[in-house]
């Protein structure tokens, strides 16, 4: 079988981040050829979870290739036909919106019109403290979307954000294997956690 080429797109959910990052490993760890892109918060926002630089040396390490953080770098995925499927994680509010409305503003945008424009899976995995409020709508239009795939996903704190959605990134692995194969891997809605779960 020959390698899998696997776009992984970084958006600034920071709180995720390492959840994200070990869920890149693992596709490592599986023989997945990595592409790492960056949304541009996340590649040039340093937060209380460290700086952008750091964060980017660590991708690379893990991908053994440099970051595609900018819209030009990002349009040859399309017409190189470079990826297998792309996984954007963690997936934004913003982002998801994004994509719902056909705005390519940046890197991971830009890397998701242009992979899908090839007729290739794109999987979400989403993290965003409204969406179960603003961003309902737009995870409601790409579940609908052709080749689009979610990463399932549940209220990771019903009681502290009564709207947030956050997918189980440990899933990731097998949500790529299903989207290859064209379904969407279920049960899709996980059950609320607990805080502190």
């Amino acid at each position: 079988m020959e390698q899998l080429n696997v776009g992984f797109a970084f958006c600034g959910s920071f709180c995720t981040m390492d959840k994200a990052v070990k869920a890149l490993e693992r596709g490592a760890e599986l023989g997945w050829s990595l592409w790492p892109i960056l949304s541009g918060t996340a590649a040039g926002t340093d937060t209380r979870f460290g700086t952008a630089a750091d964060f980017i040396r660590r991708i690379e390490a893990i991908c053994g290739r440099e970051v595609i953080a900018s819209v030009k770098g990002a349009e040859p995925i399309g017409p190189r036909k470079l990826l297998d499927i792309l996984v954007v994680c963690p997936c934004t509010g913003n982002t998801l919106a994004k994509l719902a409305h056909g705005i390519t503003d940046g890197a991971v945008t830009m890397a998701a019109k242009a992979h899908l424009r090839n007729g290739r899976p794109l999987v979400l995995a989403v993290a965003t403290n409204d969406g179960l409020s603003a961003a309902a709508p737009n995870i409601g239009l790409l579940l609908g979307r052709k080749n689009v795939w979610f990463v399932p996903f549940g209220q990771d704190d019903w009681a502290g954000k009564p709207t947030s959605l956050v997918a189980d990134f440990s899933l990731v692995p097998d949500t790529v294997a299903a989207a290859l194969s064209g379904r969407q891997l279920q049960p899709l809605l996980l059950g609320a956690r607990r805080p502190g779960d």
